[in-house]
């Protein structure tokens, strides 16, 4: 099956909303319409990523990375906030393939590290620490810095 990972165009919010309906039971009618809202305007944000993935041109899943400032950290944080697969297609890999493309578009923007929400379920939990997260127990975190990066970092924190 031929698995493509894009940049979510608007005219993919009413597939992402469907997607939204059917993997999210329960969402009630105004937060769909906020969540739409927001779709809307982060396609257009340089400091977020909205991807698609298509098996075989069918929707099948889609993630969402907003960007943040952190002093701590000394950089920009990159945080997943949604991550959604069509029901039954969980096994195609999109999920992997847009959780990579979520990582190589925090690294793109210059973040310093990415994080997510801890999965409940270990098939999740396995996929994140696969592609170099760690379970901090309140999130899920993995370091972007290269070595020129961190002695950059470290040389401005001695000032």
């Amino acid at each position: 099956m031929e698995l493509q990972v894009r940049e979510a165009k608007l005219t993919d919010i009413d597939r992402i909303s469907s997607l939204i309906e059917r993997a999210q039971p329960g969402t009630t009618a105004a937060g769909l319409a906020s969540a739409v809202d927001h779709l809307r305007r982060l396609i257009y944000l340089p400091h977020a990523a909205v991807a698609v993935a298509l098996a075989e041109r069918q929707f099948v899943g889609t993630a969402v990375l907003a960007l943040r400032p952190s002093v701590a950290a000394g950089g920009l944080i990159g945080t997943v906030d949604l991550l959604l697969v069509e029901p039954g297609q969980e096994e195609n890999g999109a999920a992997d393939a847009l959780l990579a493309e979520m990582v190589r578009s925090a690294r793109n923007k210059g973040c310093v590290a990415i994080d997510g929400p801890v999965p409940n379920d270990p098939v999740e939990l396995a996929r994140w620490e696969r592609l170099g997260f760690s379970d901090t127990e309140v999130r899920m975190n993995q370091s972007l810095r290269d070595e020129r990066t961190a002695a950059a970092a470290h040389d401005r924190s001695a000032l």
